[in-house]
């Protein structure tokens, strides 16, 4: 019979390991640690709890994961890590868990972490996102689904990232990434739609056309925040319109940071 866990691997008592999981050589596994089916753990890995991983992931060579969060609000409360399945969580990964009592930093599923990435605490990261190499995320970052992050970048504390977005490699990212939208620079611009990502989505000839004239009103007008939003409502009633709709009217919330500008002096406009 095939060992699946290494004899070197340390792991406490308390975790909860499913029978398939694999394990390799000089991996820790802390206490309250909970691995799904057919999951692999790298050799050198660090999981601490509380700890949720679900199955089909891969975990490689030095990731560490659970690790308690890189802020001096945190006192020792319990907080967790949730990760969904089907995730690739590549070399010296660092996903920390939460700041606050019964909070989480959640991986959903399909995802990509290259090497390097850092998940601070509180983030959120939908499914199906490609993040690339060294790309650290501050805290309360959260990134919708599809979207894609180049490499070598940073992204500000409460920055929400837009589903099917795309950010340029070494962009600084202070605001919310419009989704749809390629953004790069700094500071960052929102350079146009992302349109090869838009093209391989599947989405029908007329969706992609009411985004291009969404596009447009958004970044071409020079219309005001409010007046560009009316406009918007108008256009149509298209899943990627209301949702685009939905994230432009968050994004001007208490708590959140505002939207990333379009390049040169047009563009929609802050009402101030």
């Amino acid at each position: 019979m095939k060992t699946l866990i290494h004899p070197t691997a340390v792991i406490h008592p308390t975790s909860e390991l499913h029978s398939t999981v694999q394990v390799g050589a000089y991996a820790v596994i802390g206490a309250n640690v909970k691995v799904g089916e057919e999951t692999v753990i790298g050799a050198h890995a660090v999981l601490e709890g509380p700890c949720d991983i679900g199955a089909r992931n891969h975990i490689f060579p030095g990731a560490a994961i659970g690790m308690q969060p890189q802020d001096l609000k945190y006192v020792g409360e319990p907080t967790w890590v949730k990760i969904g399945d089907n995730n690739s969580i590549r070399e010296y990964v660092t996903i920390n868990r939460a700041t606050g009592g019964g909070e989480a930093t959640v991986i959903g599923n399909g995802n990509l972490l290259m090497a390097y990435v850092h998940i601070g605490h509180n983030c959120v990261i939908e499914d199906s996102v490609v993040i690339a190499n060294s790309v650290a995320l501050a805290g309360h970052v959260h990134i919708e689904s599809r979207a894609r992050l180049s490499g070598v970048l940073g992204v500000h504390q409460f920055v929400h990232i837009g589903g099917m977005s795309m950010v340029g490699g070494m962009t600084r990212i202070d605001r919310d990434v419009v989704p749809y939208m390629l953004v790069e620079g700094n500071p960052s611009r929102v350079r146009s739609l992302n349109l090869v990502g838009l093209k391989r989505s599947g989405m029908s000839a007329k969706e992609f056309q009411l985004l291009k004239k969404a596009f447009r009103i958004l970044y071409r007008s020079n219309l005001l925040f409010k007046d560009a939003l009316a406009e918007l409502e108008m256009l149509g009633d298209t899943e990627q319109l209301e949702h685009l709709h939905h994230f432009l009217r968050l994004s001007q919330m208490p708590g959140r940071r505002g939207v990333i500008p379009g390049k040169g002096r047009k563009g929609t406009r802050d009402e101030s």
